[in-house]
């Protein structure tokens, strides 16, 4: 469904007719069913946080999750899961390379 040269994916909140996908709060909600999903593993309040390989965020008012590479690579089950919920849902995937900011200048 993606391909491999990617580090980042982005699941968008758009369905691939153009629909904004409900509810407004799927975002946070797919990310902190993923929150045990992260590097060394779930530790004890690891739930009160967002895994680093599955952030929700906003671009351009558009509600998105970003999953990162590293999951599949990791937690291939917890890979698809994030993968199939997006097709299930018929939602927009596209893949990315984030780029840091741009530092400020003082």
């Amino acid at each position: 469904m993606v391909p491999i040269s990617s580090k980042e994916v982005f699941i968008q909140g758009i369905t691939l007719d153009g629909k904004t996908f409900r509810p407004s709060d799927w975002a946070e909600r797919l990310a902190g069913v993923m929150s045990p999903f992260r590097p060394g593993g779930a530790h004890p309040g690891s739930h009160l946080s967002y895994s680093p390989w599955c952030i929700p965020t906003t671009m351009g008012g558009t509600k998105c999750v970003v999953v990162n590479r590293d999951l599949r690579d990791h937690e291939p089950m917890a890979w698809d899961f994030v993968m199939n919920f997006a097709k299930d849902n018929k939602l927009q995937v596209a893949e990315v390379c984030l780029l840091p900011d741009r530092p400020t200048q003082p």
